[in-house]
């Protein structure tokens, strides 16, 4: 009898342990917030060069949430890194836009405010986290940027990866001008 009450205590205390290991705040999902566009806005100096002495493009970029396995009703998510690269080693370009769009076509969010800008080979990220599925399978993005007429167009590419125990999946996509 005093063994059976013994290993209901156990049993008990590892119920209540793992209930409260269980019981975490929920995690922010970080594609939400990014918070390191501050550190890249274009001052206010910016905003007259670039309708005069630049040139303008805009970039397409598709990305993946998820993709199907198997059937259209199994997919498996993925976490996508979006780079934003300034290939030139001399000039700073500028972006004044970085639209991400789901698979219908519909805006979910837009990431900066107001237009960044990249120094010389610089690059910045955006990652899309693996438990958003906001963009669906045929998300993608737009980006509008400027550069003087000399330099080299930025390179937008994205990183798509999803690990699930010793497995891997990764592939990449890259931008296209559209503009």
């Amino acid at each position: 009898m005093e063994t059976l009450f013994k290993i209901a205590r156990i049993t008990v205390v590892l119920v209540l342990s793992g209930m409260l290991v269980g019981c975490n705040d929920p995690k922010e999902i970080s594609s939400f917030n990014p918070n390191h566009w501050e550190d890249h806005y274009a001052g206010p100096e910016v905003s007259g060069l670039l309708k005069d002495s630049l040139q303008n493009g805009k970039t397409y970029l598709s990305i993946y949430s998820h993709i199907y396995s198997f059937t259209l009703e199994k997919s498996q998510n993925l976490t996508a890194m979006v780079s934003l690269r300034n290939v030139s080693d001399t000039d700073t370009i500028y972006i004044s836009k970085a639209d991400y769009y789901n698979t219908k076509g519909e805006l979910i969010r837009s990431y900066f405010e107001k237009p960044i800008q990249l120094k010389p080979v610089e690059t910045v990220e955006i990652v899309i986290d693996e438990t958003d599925e906001h963009g669906g399978s045929g998300a993608n993005f737009i980006f509008k940027w400027t550069t003087k007429p000399t330099t080299p167009e930025p390179i937008f590419e994205a990183v798509m990866t999803s690990l699930r125990g010793s497995q891997g999946l990764s592939f990449t996509t890259q931008g296209r001008r559209i503009e």
